[in-house]
This record gives structure tokens, C-alpha cells and sequence, in this order.
């Protein structure tokens, strides 16, 4: 399926409120996470500025977030979350496969979390995503580069 990214704007918070709702609503309540407007916008406003819209056909799709933080030389995907319309169509594991292909390239690893009720989980785990570590609501996973194909120039 054919999708863009835009920068998300304030004007989006309505569409992403509901977004965050319908898709990790359930998740967040069965591992007893906060489900108010208030946290969900909290986690919305979370680095805000590198979040992008997904759009299908000039539609809100969905959010793609990711941030490279220089310290640790990694990429950290923020939030990726998918309108229940849209998924099952390959949009999350293209961008995902997109954000390791952009660390690779700069040997870079890419980091992320998953709250624990989560069966994205299991989409991560097959594009490489590793479990490094966990807390009370998630686990902690990262995709590390690629070494096995790194030339000498």
C-alpha cells in the first residue's frame, strides 16, 4: 500500500487522541497503564516534533515517530501506531524496515518499547528486534546493525 509522511501539526491531536484509544487502549488497560486524555496526550506530546503523520490516499493512517540520539548512536522509535483500517497492509513493517535500513547505513542500532500486552511485539521479534531488557509494563528491544556484511573498503 502506497503511503506519505507529514509533520504532525496541533491540528492532528483530535485524530491522534483517537488513534492512541482504539489501538492501545486495550493494551494499556490490561497491564494496568494509565487510559486518561490526559496520559494519552502526555505520550502524544512525547517528542512531539519528530512525529509524522501517515497518510493513505490524502487519510490519516496513522503515526510514525523516531528520534536518533547521538549519544548512544541509535534511533529510537517512539510510537508507530496504525488506524485499525489500515493495518494488516504492511505500512508498520515497511517503516520500521525503513528506520533499520536508515541506522544501518550509519551503523546505528534502532531502540524501542512495547508495552508487554502488545502482539506488535511479535512484528518486531520478526524484522530483528531483540529483547534486551523490561520494566513493570514493557519490554525493552533493540535491532542491532548488521555487521556480518560490513566490508574493509
Amino acid at each position: 500500500m502506497e503511503y506519505s509522511l507529514r509533520q504532525a501539526l496541533d491540528s492532528d491531536i483530535d485524530f491522534l487522541l483517537n488513534l492512541r484509544d482504539i489501538t492501545m487502549g486495550k493494551y494499556l488497560k490490561d497491564c494496568g497503564m494509565p487510559i486518561t486524555k490526559d496520559a494519552y496526550l502526555s505520550r502524544i506530546l512525547y517528542e512531539f516534533e519528530h512525529a509524522k503523520i501517515i497518510e493513505v490516499a490524502g487519510s490519516s493512517a496513522g503515526l510514525f515517530k523516531a528520534k536518533f540520539n547521538e549519544d548512544s548512536n541509535e534511533w529510537y522509535l517512539a510510537q508507530i501506531q496504525i488506524h485499525p483500517n489500515y493495518q494488516n497492509q504492511k505500512i508498520a513493517s515497511s517503516l520500521i524496515s525503513m528506520l533499520i535500513d536508515k541506522a544501518s547505513a550509519t551503523d546505528s542500532s534502532v531502540g524501542l518499547s512495547v508495552v508487554k500486552t502488545n502482539p506488535a511485539k511479535h512484528l518486531y521479534s520478526r524484522l530483528g528486534f531483540e529483547t534486551v531488557g523490561e520494566n513493570e509494563f514493557e519490554y525493552l528491544m533493540q535491532h542491532k546493525p548488521n555487521k556480518a556484511f560490513k566490508r574493509d573498503s
